[in-house]
């Protein structure tokens, strides 16, 4: 059964929600599980002609967030007033002109659920004026408008980075209506929908992931990634542990054999395994981090450019 999907993969044609929970059922490290890997492994470096993407994301806040998600660093209920902070468009300018823009695809602009909008434009606006031409700049904000889809792009930005978290409204403060609204304007403006199935804990059940893998097909997501949950000392879900890297990586694989991205797949934070799962794109990070205590998560969390390109090499991708 397990190969017969595999080759059904191979070909090219679509899988099914009972295939994609099928192979998500794999035993972790039997030869089923290897096989997989090797499946989407093959797949990606030849869909993809073995290029590799790094995208950087600049944190430009941490505050008491009203989206109050109970994973986050920054939800209301749980922030450390240590970890506040807000970069100056000044501030941002220096952190953009100092970037090895020929290492770069994407660059992603992240706020919390209150920051405002109008500052956002300002800032992504002077953002876009010293980009080269070939690097998107991507929107990683709060539910938006319609209206405000099209002053983003207006303003540059590409597209946005924009999804319905796993247990959208029980987790987090926001309903899934509302995140459903603003994917529909992301692609109703037609800014290019970055996608994620996040944030991925033992408690989920693989038919809420498949759920999203799905959601993410009907959107035709083009850039799809998985993110596991990084528990921080007061994170609310702690209790639950987190998934192992071997996991992950099975969720990423199955992800992009359902997903069939057409530029790439991401799986979060960066792992080794993951460039064996049909992984061909990593995230540096850079200011603030959701899944970090620290403001600079750069010193402390997050991969730098260097690393995560060196990754991409190791595993046969070029970035060129």
């Amino acid at each position: 059964m397990i190969r017969q999907i595999l080759k059904k993969a191979t070909n090219n044609e679509v899988l099914n929600e009972k295939e994609a929970l099928e192979l998500l059922s794999i035993t972790n490290l039997s030869t089923s599980y290897f096989e997989l890997l090797s499946t989407a492994n093959a797949i990606s470096k030849a869909h993809y002609q073995s290029k590799g993407y790094v995208f950087l994301q600049i944190g430009l806040n941490a505050a008491p967030c009203s989206g109050n998600c109970k994973f986050c660093s920054m939800r209301m209920d749980g922030f450390h007033d240590d970890m506040q902070m807000e970069l100056s468009k000044e501030e941002v300018i220096e952190k953009v002109v100092s970037l090895p823009f020929h290492k770069l695809d994407s660059l992603f602009l992240m706020t919390t659920a209150d920051y405002p909008f109008q500052r956002f434009l300002d800032i992504g606006k002077a953002v876009k004026c010293l980009l080269p031409s070939h690097i998107k700049l991507i929107a990683n904000i709060k539910d938006f408008t319609l209206t405000q889809a099209q002053a983003l792009k207006d303003a540059g930005f590409y597209g946005a980075y924009h999804i319905v978290r796993l247990r959208e409204g029980i987790d987090t403060a926001i309903p899934v209506k509302k995140r459903i609204q603003t994917l529909d304007a992301i692609k109703s403006v037609g800014l290019e929908l970055y996608y994620c199935i996040e944030p991925i804990g033992p408690e989920h059940t693989y038919e809420e992931i498949v759920k999203e893998m799905l959601r993410a097909r009907e959107y035709d997501v083009k850039v799809m990634a998985v993110m596991a949950r990084v528990n921080t000392s007061d994170c609310a879900l702690k209790k639950y542990g987190e998934i192992d890297d071997f996991e992950l990586a099975k969720i990423a694989a199955v992800t992009r054999l359902v997903c069939n991205p057409s530029i790439s797949m991401n799986m979060h934070e960066p792992r080794s395994l993951g460039i064996l799962a049909g992984v061909n794109q990593l995230y540096a990070e850079c200011g603030s981090n959701p899944r970090d205590e620290c403001n600079e998560t750069e010193y402390h969390r997050g991969w730098n450019i260097d690393q995560a390109c060196n990754l991409l090499l190791q595993g046969g991708y070029h970035l060129n």
